[in-house]
C-alpha cells in the first residue's frame, strides 16, 4: 500500500462520535431513531421486570389471605371498593357479581355462576391488557430495527460511492470512512433489535404465567361458589 495513503487512513478518526458526525442527514436520522428505540425498549424492559415481580408478590399475598380460612364476605369488605392489586380486583369483580345475584329475600338469581365467571374473565382481560402494554413496541423494535439499520447502511454506501466517483479514487482514505459510517447504522439496528427480541419473548412468557395464575384462581373461586350452591 502506498505510504501516503496508509498515513492518510491512519489519520482518520473512526470513533463512534466521529462516524456519526460525518454521516449524511438521512443516516444520522436513522441512527438517532435506533438509539431512541433502544433506550425506550430498555425502559419498557426494566419497567415490566419490576411490574411483574410486584405482580407475583401481590398474587402470593392475596393467595395467603384467600386461603387463610377467613370468610369471603369479610375478605371482600376488607378489600373495599378500590382494590389495590390485580388479584384483589379479580376477586372483587366476582364477589360484587355474587352479591348482586341475590334477591332481596336472599334467594339466588338463576345463572349466577355464569355471570360471576364472565365478570372475572372481564377483570382478568383488563389486567392482561395492563400487563402486556408496551410489549408490542418491543416486538416492533425487534422485527423492524435490523431493516431500518440496513436502510441506513444502503444509503450510507450509496453516498460513499458518490464520494468515490467525485474523488476519482478508490484508495482506503476515500472508501473507509463512508463504509464505516454505513456499517454503524447496521450495528445500531442489531443493538436495538437483539435485546428487544429476547426480552419480548421472556416478558410475554412471564405475563402469560401471571395471567394463568389469575385464571386458575377464577376457576377455584367458581368451584367454591358452585359447591356452596350445591350444598344450599
Amino acid at each position: 500500500m502506498d505510504p501516503t495513503t496508509l498515513t492518510a487512513a491512519q489519520d482518520i478518526d473512526f470513533s463512534l462520535l466521529a462516524l456519526f458526525a460525518r454521516a449524511t442527514l438521512t443516516v444520522k436520522l436513522v441512527m438517532i431513531s435506533l438509539i431512541v428505540a433502544s433506550f425506550w425498549s430498555w425502559a419498557i424492559i426494566i419497567q415490566k421486570h419490576i411490574r411483574y415481580r410486584q405482580a407475583r408478590a401481590e398474587a402470593e399475598a392475596f393467595d395467603a389471605a384467600f386461603w387463610s380460612g377467613e370468610p369471603l364476605d369479610q375478605l371482600f369488605d376488607q378489600i373495599g371498593p378500590n382494590p389495590a392489586s390485580p388479584p384483589e380486583r379479580v376477586f372483587a369483580a366476582g364477589m360484587a357479581e355474587w352479591r348482586r345475584s341475590h334477591r332481596s329475600d336472599g334467594a339466588l338469581i338463576p345463572g349466577a355462576v355464569a355471570r360471576i365467571d364472565r365478570s372475572m374473565d372481564v377483570a382478568i382481560a383488563r389486567e392482561g391488557r395492563d400487563l402486556t402494554r408496551g410489549l408490542t413496541f418491543l416486538a416492533s423494535v425487534g422485527s423492524a430495527s435490523p431493516f431500518i439499520g440496513l436502510f441506513g447502511t444502503v444509503w450510507g454506501i450509496k453516498y460513499a460511492f458518490e464520494e468515490i466517483a467525485l474523488a476519482q479514487s478508490t484508495n482506503l482514505a476515500v472508501v473507509a470512512p463512508g463504509i464505516a459510517e454505513a456499517l454503524l447504522a447496521t450495528g445500531l439496528g442489531l443493538l436495538a433489535a437483539i435485546p428487544a427480541t429476547i426480552f419480548y419473548n421472556k416478558l410475554s412468557d412471564d405475563s402469560d404465567e401471571i395471567l394463568s395464575g389469575y385464571e386458575a384462581f377464577a376457576d377455584e373461586f367458581n368451584t367454591i361458589l358452585s359447591r356452596q350452591l350445591d350444598a344450599a
